[in-house]
């Protein structure tokens, strides 16, 4: 087995080349062993391109016949744009499949380690199986549930505050903490914030990565009643990613029209009280095979997320620093929960520094569309 955890590591590093530019594929690295040596690799890179499977055989430069195939997700057993790839394995001789896991899709686990087997192929899965799980966990979302993965991020200093009383925020974070921030929006399919942080901070909503060129998120405004200026930055910038809004019923025709022109999807998304329905916003964006959303909201937009329950995991930047004020404000407003017994909590804890400022990531203990369900 530490063989076997030896290469797979190595497959799950091989998969990260492809961060940010297989959405809504999954993150898919393979490696060929044989005779105890590496003779061939390749990762998932595009939708439509060849999965690491294939690309790990295209790259073989010898016989891979007899050898063993370490992967990170199990090799499917369906046409979808490409063939199946067990089929391929099969072809090529491979004597042993070295899996992480099993396909997340109900509809297809299981069959792509069955084929193999029925063809005489040695499987083995499990190998380093949580690893391989979270490194998906937008896969795994998106495919199971049917709707994106969000992340909540915000910055708030030790006290709890993610602006002063008259409204700056520039910066809470440090540099290094920016840079995490825009590393994660290479990686999501779209970024998220609401019309009042538009109005405040005039956002682009761009990824800007320091020695190499980014990929933009899809920038999906949050503006239940259509206020938002058409002069606004988010709108004009040169940018190949789209915007929406999602808005309501409320919003001016003329207003509509105009947003239209510029080349904004109009989202109409009647909720309770005349706000955005946001779970319905969520089952939109997984029909445009949009997988990932980054929350960047202030406090009210923070708050509706995880009151509907759309939030996932939340990435919480702590700087060093003290501003008190009653009226400053906060990362989560709304109402509130008024008995601390029903708070939402975290779970799987993970906390990371970036110099001056600390990272604290978790995820929402229970919000899983399979308990829904």
């Amino acid at each position: 087995m530490e063989m076997h955890e030896f290469y797979m590591k190595k497959v799950l590093e091989l998969a990260k080349a492809g961060w940010g530019r297989t959405n809504p594929n999954p993150l898919v690295g393979a490696i060929i062993v044989k005779n105890g040596e590496i003779v061939a690799e390749g990762y998932h890179e595009m939708p439509g391109g060849p999965h690491a499977e294939v690309a790990a055989f295209s790259n073989a430069g010898s016989c891979v016949r007899g050898g063993t195939l370490y992967v990170n997700l199990e090799p499917c057993s369906h046409y979808g744009r490409t063939p199946p790839c067990a089929e391929r394995i099969i072809k090529e001789g491979i004597s042993k499949v070295v899996m992480a896991m099993e396909d997340p899709n109900p509809k297809v686990a299981g069959r792509g380690r069955k084929l193999l087997q029925a063809a005489g192929v040695e499987t083995v899965t499990g190998v380093l199986e949580q690893e391989a799980v979270k490194l998906n966990e937008i896969f795994v979302k998106y495919i199971t549930c049917k709707r994106p993965f969000v992340i909540m991020k915000t910055a708030m200093t030790l006290d709890g505050k993610i602006a002063s009383a008259c409204g700056d925020s520039k910066w809470i974070s440090g540099e290094s903490s920016r840079q995490q921030v825009h590393s994660i929006r290479d990686r999501v399919s779209a970024i998220m914030v609401g019309v009042n942080t538009v109005m405040t901070d005039n956002p682009s909503l761009t990824t800007r990565i320091n020695g190499k060129t980014g990929k933009d998120p899809v920038r999906i405004i949050v503006d239940s009643k259509g206020v938002i200026p058409v002069n606004s930055q988010v709108i004009n910038i040169q940018s190949s990613a789209g915007v929406i809004i999602a808005t309501t019923s409320a919003i001016e025709i003329e207003k509509e029209k105009q947003l239209a022109d510029k080349g904004v999807r109009i989202l109409k998304l009647d909720g309770p009280d005349g706000h955005v329905d946001l779970k319905k916003l969520m089952d939109e964006l997984y029909l445009s095979e949009i997988d990932s959303v980054l929350l960047e909201g202030g406090g009210g937009l923070n708050a509706a997320a995880l009151n509907s329950g759309i939030v996932d995991k939340l990435m919480i930047f702590v700087a060093a620093k003290i501003i008190g004020g009653k009226n400053s404000k906060t990362p989560v407003e709304g109402e509130g929960i008024p008995l601390m017994k029903d708070a939402i909590k975290l779970e799987n804890i993970e906390v990371n520094r970036f110099d001056e400022d600390i990272l604290i990531e978790g995820y929402v203990k229970g919000e899983t569309c399979l308990q829904e369900s």
